[in-house]
Order: structure tokens, then sequence, then C-alpha cells
């Protein structure tokens, strides 16, 4: 394939891929005050930084190789990385019917997710989906009803709350689903913890047991 070829190819591949990822960084979560675009653009900025160096170590080696060409496929491998790096499902959680109060995904042991909640609300992720996971869940009922208008999050940026600890703490991600006719967010007392499986609990160390209860943060 000629050089032309090539740099048209990729071009359009990174030109694209670069696009994409601008849209896709309004969703992710931001980071103290500064919203996750801007924190997106910094990193998008040094990925480009980056290739432009790389690609002048390379033109070296590959000198019948245009320098344009060159930068469109590593800036291209670089941001198919970072579509990764980004990657979120978006969750397709069931609640029983009528139910209203916290929903907590706790991170366990499980290979496959349990995204049916028990009457407590509390569902199950594995280390994966939990690592992975900010996007704005689906969430039903067992009887179809969509709940996405009743969905409480936790700030304008980061949707999920996620608490953590240390390695042996329960953690999860965690939302409300507040009534039809409430006006405000109401507040829940549920002790969800006790709830929790405890033999689906995933524990970094087993041989220690549960630790206390995490401290929830903004992540």
């Amino acid at each position: 394939m000629t050089d032309r070829k090539l740099k048209i190819i990729f071009g359009i591949l990174s030109v694209g891929l670069l696009t994409t990822l601008l849209f896709k960084l309004e969703e992710v979560p931001g980071g103290m005050i500064l919203s996750g675009l801007f924190l997106g653009v910094i990193v998008l900025v040094g990925i480009v930084l980056g290739c432009l160096i790389l690609t002048g170590l390379l033109k070296l080696v590959f000198k019948r190789t245009s320098f344009l060409t060159i930068l469109f496929i590593t800036t291209t491998i670089s941001f198919l990385a970072f579509h990764y790096q980004l990657y979120s499902p978006t969750l397709i959680i069931k609640v029983p019917n009528g139910y209203k109060g916290e929903i907590h995904l706790v991170l366990s042991n499980v290979r496959d997710n349990t995204l049916t909640v028990d009457s407590n609300g509390i569902g199950y992720l594995n280390k994966w989906t939990f690592n992975k996971t900010y996007l704005r869940p689906i969430v039903e009922q067992f009887d179809g009803k969509n709940l996405d208008k009743n969905l409480v999050g936790f700030n304008p940026s980061t949707f999920f709350e996620k608490s953590i600890g240390d390695g042996n703490a329960i953690r999860s991600l965690s939302f409300k689903i507040i009534p039809d006719n409430a006006t405000k967010e109401k507040y829940y007392t549920l002790d969800w913890m006790d709830k929790v499986d405890k033999d689906l609990i995933l524990l970094q160390n087993p041989e220690k047991g549960i630790s206390n209860k995490p401290i929830e943060v903004e992540i």
C-alpha cells in the first residue's frame, strides 16, 4: 500500500477517533472541581505530544514513510487505547416493583454480575465491571417500568457514588431511586451493609475477614 493511501486511511481514522473521544469525554466523571472533559483534553494533549516525539524517532527508521503518515498511525493506536481506558458498560438494573431507596452494587467475587437487585436494593458486580462503570444505568422494575426519571445520582458530573476503603472493605457503586411524586431528594436510613451477602465480598486478604465500613467519597 502506498504512503498516500496509508496517510488517507489513518488520517481519517485518527480524526474520527479524536472526534468520538471528545464526545465521550463529556460523560466521563471529573475530579475535584475539574470536569472530565477538561481533564481528558489535558490527557489528549499529552498523547499528541508523545506521538509527535515518537513519530520523530520512527521517522529515523522508516525514512521512506512520510512524517504525517507515521503520526496518523501512532495517534490512531494511541486514541484506540484511550478509548478502551474510557470504556464504560451501561448497566441494565432490575429492581422490585415499587422499590424506592438506595441501590448498592457491591464489588464481589462473582463471575457474572448480579444486576437484579434484592429487596434491600443490593446487587453484585465483578471487579472489571466495578472498575469500568461510570455511565448512568438503565433501571427498570420487574414489570418493565422504566425508572430513569426517578434516579438520583451523586452529583451533576458523577452519577455513581463510589465507596472505597482498604482491600477488605465492602465497596459499592450507589445511587438512589425516589418516588414519582417526590419534590426533592429523600434520604434513606437503610443499613445496607448488614444486608450484603458476606460470602460474595471480594477480599484482598481473605484470612483477615471484612474490615470496617468504607468511607464514601467522590471519584
